[in-house]
């Protein structure tokens, strides 16, 4: 728990870089233990609300360097909210959660008792895709209403979990 959290500095370094111009320093250190390709979600709350979550859910590139790009993708690039203002920053928690390689479970109806709380959730189907954090079994713990929701989050009728391919991953968090 203790090395997760340097991830979260990281992450406040990050939206602190925006506003005060300076380019992130990254020690070696730092390198080193995040050094190896991993996926991420940087999740943003302000007074227990949403303020903005981006992440990959694949590993494409250093996981330290992935927690700086979702950061400040979740402070100034999620289309759901305005930008970060300087001011929030003392109001703002930040959650960063490490994903697992995503594995496939099958497809919607076949595989939803195998589905289980601790997992994160991707739905794929017809081109589109989205995925649920298993944070948010927290505001939808109904497994139905979960897959519907993911399923209209993707732009699919509430009903296309069915017929969908479910893929899940694990995550290791951490959050100020």
């Amino acid at each position: 728990m203790f090395i997760m959290k340097e991830l979260l500095k990281l992450a406040r370094l990050a939206l602190e870089s925006r506003f005060n111009g300076r380019e992130i320093k990254v020690s070696d250190e730092i390198k080193k233990k995040f050094g190896k390709k991993g996926a991420c979600f940087v999740t943003l709350t302000k007074d227990g609300d949403l303020r903005g979550c981006i992440g990959s859910l694949e590993a494409h590139q250093p996981l330290y360097q992935d927690v700086i790009d979702n950061a400040i993708n979740a402070g100034f690039h999620d289309y759901r909210f305005e930008p970060l203002e300087e001011n929030e920053l003392d109001e703002i928690k930040i959650e960063v959660s490490v994903l697992s390689a995503a594995k496939k479970l099958g497809i919607g109806k076949e595989v939803f008792n195998k589905i289980d709380k601790k997992m994160g959730i991707i739905l794929k189907s017809f081109g589109y895709s989205a995925t649920f954090l298993p944070q948010v079994w927290e505001q939808i713990p109904d497994k139905k209403i979960f897959l519907e929701e993911l399923s209209m989050k993707a732009g699919l009728d509430r009903e296309a979990w069915r017929d969908s391919d479910v893929w899940f991953y694990r995550v290791e968090s951490v959050e100020e």
